[in-house]
């Protein structure tokens, strides 16, 4: 239990900060671009651990309806999730993007009691009551400071997506191991968006070196530092425990964009937060 929740955090630190560097990314690039670039530079990296691991073996054996839900999570992740992720940060900024995108346990909760047999507790009705209080909060933040309703959207609908990748990802893990697990996910995410991405090739190619640099790093810690410490620690708590945990990422981003990227804090926002992270407590308990 210790080592899974551990690793959730490990996770938590490593998305939180990766927040920060796709804004500082996404200055010069526009979303798909920049999520193109982050997977291109994991997958190769995942696909180097995968040699040195010996992890083809095992993906050679896995059933194809494996790859399938495998290829579909990660779209739903990495593809569209992110899309309306990295929208969302560069219309609104790191601060108030991720309490709103941080609610995806909830989502991921309903799913896993829904389709998994996972139970629902007054506990975590409480914890979903008060992440519920703390988006109304911060939608009245958007409001009162004119930030755009498209950024809104966005960020509403990024949960949504992340929460059904997590809960395939969930099913799979009993019978992949955790670092297949990830790396295929990344690797088909690549290929999902790449098809999507076509247009915008002659972009990525015109990035410099310094805009690659930085959303690569983003990339290393997030999908594959931050995922694979994930997806580990979905093995052993299962997504209900380990999903809610990772929530504590929006403290660790926002304060790293007041910090360093001179985003106006808010007092409002910082409620919301300690609310997310409150509910999130009493939703893993």
């Amino acid at each position: 239990m210790l080592l899974g929740i551990l690793l959730a955090l490990t996770s938590a630190f490593c998305w939180g900060t990766a927040s920060v560097l796709i804004k500082v990314g996404l200055r010069g690039k526009t979303p798909i671009s920049a999520n193109l670039i982050r997977l291109y530079m994991s997958s190769l990296a995942y696909l180097i651990i995968f040699y040195l691991g010996g992890n083809y073996s095992e993906i050679s054996r896995m059933p194809i309806e494996y790859h399938i839900l495998a290829f579909t999570s990660a779209q739903f992740g990495f593809v569209i999730g992110d899309y309306f992720y990295f929208s969302a940060l560069k219309l609104l900024g790191v601060s108030r993007t991720v309490p709103i995108t941080s609610t995806y346990p909830l989502w991921t909760i309903l799913w896993a009691f829904l389709f998994l047999g996972r139970e629902v507790t007054i506990r975590i009705i409480s914890g979903a009551t008060l992440i519920v209080l703390a988006i109304i909060l911060v939608s009245k933040v958007e409001t009162e400071e004119h930030v755009s309703l498209k950024g809104m959207v966005y960020a509403f609908i990024t949960p949504i997506s992340w929460s059904i990748a997590i809960t395939i990802m969930d099913w799979l893990s009993k019978d992949v191991s955790s670092l297949t697990l990830a790396g295929l996910r990344i690797i088909y995410a690549a290929i999902g968006v790449s098809l999507v991405s076509w247009r915008i090739i002659g972009e990525v190619k015109s990035a410099t070196l310094k805009e690659v640099a930085i959303i690569s790093s983003a990339g290393f810690l997030g999908l594959v530092l931050g995922q694979y410490a994930f997806v580990k620690s979905v093995s052993i708590l299962g997504s209900q425990i380990a999903t809610p945990i990772t929530a504590v990422n929006p403290i660790i981003s926002t304060s790293l964009a007041i910090l360093f990227l001179k985003e106006p804090p808010n007092w409002k926002i910082f409620l919301s937060l300690v609310m997310v992270v409150l509910g999130i407590w009493l939703i893993s308990g």
